[in-house]
């Protein structure tokens, strides 16, 4: 997982995703069990009173109503407006500009839910990620075991579960800009498995 070539993060669709996300995305890849669980961890772990970024944010939240201020970077202005939980909307595609467009430690957290097997250049945007977070604030990736295939890359298409677990660790560890990796899980007999990953970010050198 340390030898993470570019052939990795080819998609079956390399169209702009602003094309594929220009109408809303009614799909969810999580079930109502599923999405409690994420939303009791992120509740659990991100601070109340805080300003969370929620990345690659879509029409459904995943967050409590416990926060100061939910910043949600996405691609359809549609469903950042109907997220219910998204005060300041950002139009942003991460997958062709590295730097996300915020100042240094100014998010006291932050989210991608279901969302990470879309980045084709995750390591720069954990990084970018890491500088825009104050230190010790947490970044929580949320997996499950469903997916848009078309714009899943490679390295989440062609592997299982186990080495979504093991990418997702390595674009922390990798990234240089997090302490160490936690993790829980949500298995449940019937429905959709989720598990949830986070780390704090470092203090900027």
């Amino acid at each position: 997982m340390n030898d993470l070539r570019p052939e990795f993060f080819r998609r079956l669709d390399e169209r702009p995703d602003a094309l594929f996300y220009r109408r809303p995305r009614s799909a969810s890849h999580l079930d109502e069990a599923a999405m409690r669980f994420v939303r009791a961890t992120n509740d659990e772990l991100l601070p109340a009173g805080g300003r969370i970024l929620d990345l690659m944010a879509g029409a459904r939240s995943h967050l409590g109503d416990r926060y100061g201020d939910v910043v949600g970077l996405g691609l359809n202005a549609d469903e950042l407006h109907a997220n219910p939980r998204v005060g300041s909307p950002v139009l942003f595609d991460l997958n062709r500009r590295a730097e996300l467009p915020f100042e240094a430690a100014s998010f006291d957290g932050a989210v991608c839910t279901v969302s990470v097997q879309y980045m084709t250049r995750p390591l720069d945007t954990f990084a970018s990620l890491a500088r825009a977070l104050r230190p010790g604030a947490r970044f929580i990736v949320a997996i499950s075991t469903r997916m848009f295939e078309e714009k899943a890359v490679l390295a989440w298409r062609a592997s299982d579960d186990a080495a979504h677990l093991r990418l997702v660790r390595t674009y922390f560890e990798a990234s240089g800009g997090f302490g160490p990796v936690q993790e829980r899980h949500h298995h449940p007999p019937s429905g959709v498995p989720v598990s949830v990953l986070w780390a704090g970010a470092r203090e900027l050198n």
